[in-house]
């Protein structure tokens, strides 16, 4: 590999660790043995969860708007209480005031410090209808309901409902129905008014104001953050979403949306309108102040009521596992974001089918992302020997290389390139063989860049020294921030980058570099370590695997590679007469013509 193709390599380097940084866009001690002993009795039979439905009995008097002089006069002051519903895998706590989901636990996971892992409690969250009655302006997020004693029905698979009444009259209310199966991450909701039609304004279209500020339950506040933000999809399949880096708005108003979802890095709340949304306010704002909360997220709906007069709607509070979301149906597994272009294709219809076949073995998470490793090592083979034997042979002839220059001198680089190129062509050589391989790698190096940070399955589950692969291993600390690097320093991060350096120093003695492009590869690693340093331990963990794989495919080709036959063979090679018939590559023929025009350019010069 002579200097300038090194060099351009070298500065793909650079771009690509730049774009990386710039786009940053334990099983700790076994999670809980007796919470993952009933979750797995539960998933075998051996234990039924039946679904629960409590409720605080509400001492309200029935008045209608009417004898309160005005409208919603009875639900305008109340006292708030609360009625929980939960089954094996959700605790829903819905409360009167507004009839809304107050919180959502997911009973069967913990937060990264082994607490109730709680998506979104408190005042701080909304879910309310924009009414018009009587000329005013009401918001049902402000008004109280009244529950109703839940039932609970067996029919194949146990299940609850609640029906939270805002009344307007003993025969004029808007009922929030919400239904709960005995497993699963979705609660239905249907808003059925009854009676209202003369009462309010434009009746047959709702306005919903939803919003969320979302708890921290990772390790990494900036990471969480880093993954977090508003996604939907269009009734056409499409998904896309807000900015995670910064703060947007964004409102849709000329496709209809079948769902939104506030995402965080790990799990999500998304709302699900079977019949669609027909315009969203959408917006993401980073609460930069707040260290408890990850972003608060807000979205404004126009919900169109059916025949019935009802609007169907479900929610999903769960995790963000590809499977899971997959079986929600919605392409909700769109949730998760793969990367981008072919890295997403990868990622889905390869990278991940190989990871859920390897899961199926049930071996601890280390293991198989060595097992992934080494299939990768294995189906990109043929590459790494191509790389090798081109750079064998640029070691080969650089003694030659050597007399052209001093004999041509630098003072003459296009005459000095046409001569190389001449040589390249006598000799049958590919100056660009021992970089192609490397780059037709780049798009997977990358979009496992993007598979495991993304990776749930990864959460808490440990290795060796890390206490969870899906975050970094802070095995040193510091009291404060450093610049670049943070206030910690990842000790797998840390043995990536050197094996980086090893693989640079061997890599050298390949392609026998010498001078400045002997020690150019060597800041590269550094880049990777102020990027990598606060990614999860499995991605690093994976680099180094890498690393160490190509180190032991180098050294069994070594001997597979013999450097006399190579220049054996580039001496015949040289000794055939040129086959005028032969075409020319596109390389060979955009480099003469460049270097026709530069010696044009310097005759121009000359006189």
């Amino acid at each position: 590999m002579d200097k300038n193709t090194f060099t351009g390599l070298f500065l793909i380097m650079i771009i690509l660790g730049v774009g990386v940084f710039l786009m940053k866009p334990n099983e700790a001690e076994i999670k809980k043995e007796q919470l993952t002993v009933h979750q797995d009795s539960i998933k075998k039979g051996l234990i039924k969860t039946p679904v629960k439905a409590d409720t605080t009995k509400a001492k309200i008097a029935k008045v209608d708007s009417a004898t309160l002089k005005g409208p919603f006069g009875g639900a305008i002051s109340g006292s708030q209480q609360f009625v929980t519903l939960e089954n094996a895998d959700v605790r829903v706590k819905l409360s009167t005031k507004g009839g809304r989901v107050y919180s959502a636990e997911l009973k069967n996971y913990l937060t990264y410090y082994k607490k109730p892992l709680v998506l979104f409690n408190g005042d701080n969250n909304t879910f309310g209808l924009n009414l018009n009655a009587a000329g005013k302006n009401f918001n049902t997020n402000d008004l109280y309901f009244t529950p109703s004693a839940p039932s609970l029905t067996v029919a194949g698979k146990d299940s609850s409902s609640v029906t939270m009444r805002l009344s307007y009259s003993p025969t004029q209310y808007i009922d929030y129905v919400y239904s709960l199966k005995g497993t699963g991450f979705k609660v239905g909701l249907t808003i059925r008014s009854t009676g209202m039609d003369q009462v309010l304004a434009n009746s047959n279209v709702y306005s919903l104001n939803w919003s969320a500020s979302l708890n921290k339950l990772e390790k990494d506040l900036k990471q969480e953050r880093q993954y977090s933000t508003v996604y939907y999809r269009n009734t056409d399949g499409d998904v896309d979403y807000l900015s995670e880096a910064k703060d947007e708005q964004k409102n849709i108003a000329d496709k209809k949306m079948q769902w939104v979802a506030f995402k965080q890095h790990f799990f999500s709340s998304v709302l699900i309108a079977k019949d669609g949304i027909s315009k969203s306010d959408l917006g993401v704002v980073t609460n930069v102040a707040d260290t408890a909360s990850v972003k608060d997220m807000k979205a404004g709906l126009q919900l169109t009521r059916d025949a019935s007069g009802a609007v169907p709607l479900e929610f999903y509070f769960g995790p963000n596992q590809f499977n899971v979301l997959k079986s929600q149906g919605y392409d909700l597994q769109k949730i998760i974001n793969l990367g981008w272009g072919p890295l997403k294709y990868i990622n889905q219809f390869a990278v991940l089918p190989v990871f859920n076949f390897l899961k199926a073995f049930n071996w601890n998470y280390g293991l198989i992302i060595l097992a992934l490793t080494v299939l990768l090592k294995l189906v990109l083979s043929p590459l790494t020997y191509k790389s090798y034997l081109s750079m064998a042979k640029m070691r080969v002839i650089k003694p030659e290389m050597d007399e052209i220059k001093a004999k041509v001198g630098e003072d003459n680089p296009t005459l000095l390139q046409q001569e190389y190129l001449k040589l390249y062509k006598k000799a049958g050589v590919n100056p660009l063989g021992g970089c192609l391989p490397l780059l037709l790698q780049m798009p997977i190096v990358i979009a496992f860049f993007r598979f495991f940070p993304s990776l749930f399955e990864l959460r808490g589950q440990s290795f060796l020294w890390m206490h969870d692969l899906s975050t970094y291993d802070d095995v040193i600390k510091f009291s404060t921030n450093i610049p670049i690097i943070g206030n910690h320093i990842s000790a797998m991060c840390l043995l990536m980058t050197i094996s980086t350096l090893i693989y640079t120093y061997f890599n050298n003695q390949i392609s026998g570099a010498t001078g400045q492009m002997k020690y150019i590869g060597y800041i590269t690693p550094f880049i990777f370590f102020a990027t990598l340093n606060s990614y999860p331990a499995g991605l690093n963990y994976y680099y180094f695997l890498a690393n160490m794989f190509t180190f032991l495919q180098q050294y069994l080709i070594k001997f597979m590679v013999d450097d006399k036959k190579i220049h054996a063979q580039i001496q015949e090679n040289k000794k055939k007469p040129e086959d005028p018939k032969k075409k020319k590559s596109g390389f060979a023929a955009k480099m003469e013509e460049m270097m026709r025009q530069q010696q044009q350019i310097q005759a121009k010069k000359g006189k």
